[in-house]
């Protein structure tokens, strides 16, 4: 005998909610569009450090984990301000595309986690400079979407 169970499921965040800048917190699709959309810059364009930081909760922290001249992994961790101050210029000097290709989410209540891989460019249709992973951890407050914190690799 084969038993059907039709489950209806609460979705979080279906309602838009935009920061000054219109992004949609209010979903997982918006914010994650936006944590994108707020790095990807026309060289010679200014990256908004204010922008990112209405995706994300106060003091949050973030990290790139990368190498030493050894080849021992390294993880560089700090706050969102310090992680602008030092890549920013490069943005703004030669252009950054970055672009979700793939994208993993599970969650849990108000918890969610995305795995989301990326490419990114210099410019549109340009050669890949990079490609990695993006580990992002987000909260749901019941109205909107907060980055919690992201590491990529």
């Amino acid at each position: 005998m084969l038993l059907l169970m039709i489950v209806s499921v609460n979705v979080f965040g279906q309602e838009p909610v935009l920061t000054k800048y219109g992004d949609n917190v209010g979903t997982l699709d918006g914010i994650i569009r936006a944590y994108y959309d707020v790095v990807t810059i026309k060289k010679g364009e200014n990256v908004s450090y204010e922008r990112d930081s209405l995706l994300h909760v106060p003091g949050v922290r973030v990290a790139a984990i990368g190498q030493d001249q050894n080849g021992k992994s390294v993880l560089q961790y700090t706050s969102l301000k310090l992680f602008h101050k030092e890549s920013d210029h490069y943005m703004e000097k030669n252009g950054f595309i970055e672009t979700e290709v793939d994208r993993k989410v599970e969650h849990i209540h108000s918890l969610w986690h995305v795995w989301s891989s990326y490419e990114s460019r210099n410019t549109t249709g340009g050669p890949i400079i990079e490609r990695g992973t993006n580990s992002i951890e987000l909260y749901f407050d019941g109205k909107r979407f907060w980055i919690l914190g992201w590491f990529y690799d």
